[in-house]
């Protein structure tokens, strides 16, 4: 047996490999579905040639984590970032536009545009200070306090009653809504507010990139890196006790909380074990893939630009339909998150058709086919959109959790977002990727700074391990070394 185990192969799960290959150690990573990537995968889905990404399509932290900088990953992997980073179409054909230059965001949003320069500008000119304090949550000082402050203010005011005070247009409202809608939580809250500041400063500050070829090139970097260091991984292999792995000295699980539960059951605390079993899971997600004899008609041709589009109107409609969504209730006008990648990566299609990729949230362990209400709404935006559907395949919320044994109920978040269970994921502690077992860790999105392709779940429980089994420090993670 390896030096290390690691079971699950998503991205936090090869994180971890990555560090321990790297750190000289011989590494076995063992995954249960066929191919690996977990969240993070790309298949034909519908026909051949036609490339989906199963969870994540667009990668905010791709550029910005620091695990992802540190690892060299824009120099392994082809990204195209779109000038038009996000946007939200409204009816009439209006729309609010997200660009990468604050500037023309702002110009563009008429009168309400020296608000939202004065809400992004001081994330964006402390960017890497806020992706700091986003993905190392447990500073006690934080490095970066100007940029802590600055996404502390931002995140209060968009996260509270407060938040209609700043903007006057629907365009902007909607704007930055529609970001925060990500969380997956009721609007306002702070734990949406977060994300949502967070992902608009990146906007601006980096842009939401685009992997060509697929979110699977990620997955393909990290594996070969793994392999050329000498470490193993397997596909197909479901590991269903940690006990299966003793001869290991260090055992890693990109899994969920109530999992390590129980392929730890007998070894670990009473009380530890029964956080594991407390911890929610949020609601989840109906995913519709499609394939298209041409580019979404949108009303607002702008819109065609966008690398990501938020279509669920203003900010008050938005606000009820993830109400809905937390009351158990399927919205007649669901909030779906589209992008349509082959209009920046032709590999993705052959000549002449497009891939678009769409879900909206739904209640947790939902069976319903939402193919109906998606359609109708991006209809709504984009008249005639109709009429270059080829074909579609549906994932509800029950068949993610088949794909995918971490999105529990279809929550591709790995747990709820809300202010406590961000302190406490899964428990309350200092390093929570630690377990009271030596030599076992967690470092799934359920561990922070939670979901998100930005492998620094695996990262901090790499490093926690390589300090308490192996004495060793961080190896240097960039190519060629």
């Amino acid at each position: 047996m390896a030096d290390v185990a690691i079971i699950g192969a998503g991205p936090n799960g090869l994180a971890a490999g990555v560090v321990m290959a790297r750190a000289g150690l011989s590494v076995e990573v063992f995954e249960a579905q066929s191919t690996l990537g977990g969240g993070s995968r790309t298949a034909e889905l519908i026909e051949p040639d036609h490339l989906h990404d199963i969870c994540s399509a667009v990668h905010p932290m791709a550029l910005a984590s620091p695990f992802f900088r540190a690892f060299g990953l824009s120099e392994r992997v082809p990204f195209v970032v779109p000038e038009l980073s996000y946007a939200n179409p409204l009816d009439g054909g209006r729309a609010g536009l997200a660009w990468r230059d604050l500037g023309r965001t702002a110009l563009g949003l008429g009168p309400d545009g020296q608000a939202w320069r004065r809400l992004m500008r001081p994330l964006v000119q402390h960017i890497d200070g806020v992706v700091d304090t986003g993905l190392n949550p447990f500073l006690r000082i934080p490095r970066h306090p100007v940029a802590a402050a600055a996404l502390g203010l931002a995140t209060v005011e968009q996260g509270s009653p407060l938040w209609n005070l700043r903007f006057s247009t629907e365009e902007a409202a909607a704007l930055i809504s529609g970001v925060a809608a990500h969380a997956v939580a009721p609007l306002p809250t702070l734990a949406s507010a977060g994300a949502g500041m967070t992902l608009g400063a990146l906007a601006h500050a980096v842009g939401w990139p685009i992997p060509v070829g697929g979110s699977q090139s990620i997955i393909t970097a990290m594996a070969d890196d793994i392999r050329a260091h000498g470490g193993v991984l397997h596909t197909g292999h479901r590991i269903d006790a940690v006990g299966e792995l003793d001869d290991a000295r260090a055992v890693l699980l990109d899994v969920s909380p109530p999992a390590l539960a129980r392929m730890a059951s007998g070894r670990l605390p009473a009380r530890y074990s029964a956080a594991l079993e407390r911890f929610r899971f949020g609601d989840g997600a109906c995913k519709v893939d499609f394939i298209l004899s041409g580019p979404v008609p949108w009303a607002n041709e702008e819109v065609m630009q966008a690398g990501t589009v938020h279509a669920g109107g203003s900010r008050e409609e938005l606000a009820a339909s993830e109400a809905d969504v937390a009351a158990g209730k399927h919205p007649e006008r669901p909030y779906v998150l589209i992008s349509q990648p082959s209009a920046f990566d032709p590999s993705r299609a052959p000549h002449g058709r497009h891939v678009l990729w769409t879900y909206c949230h739904v209640p947790n362990g939902s069976h319903r086919d939402m193919t109906d209400a998606v359609v109708r709404q991006i209809e709504r935006f984009a008249p005639g959109f109709r009429d270059v559907v080829v074909r579609s395949h549906v994932t509800t919320a029950a068949d993610t959790e088949r794909h995918n044994a971490n999105y529990v109920g279809g929550d591709f978040s790995g747990g709820a977002v809300t202010i406590p269970q961000l302190l406490a994921r899964p428990s309350f502690s200092p390093k929570p990727w630690r377990t009271p077992v030596k030599g076992l860790y967690l470092c799934s999105a359920s561990t922070p700074p939670g979901p998100g392709v930005h492998g620094m779940g695996g990262y901090h429980a790499a490093r926690l391990a390589l300090k308490d089994v192996f004495g060793l420090p961080v190896p240097d993670l960039s190519p060629g070394v």
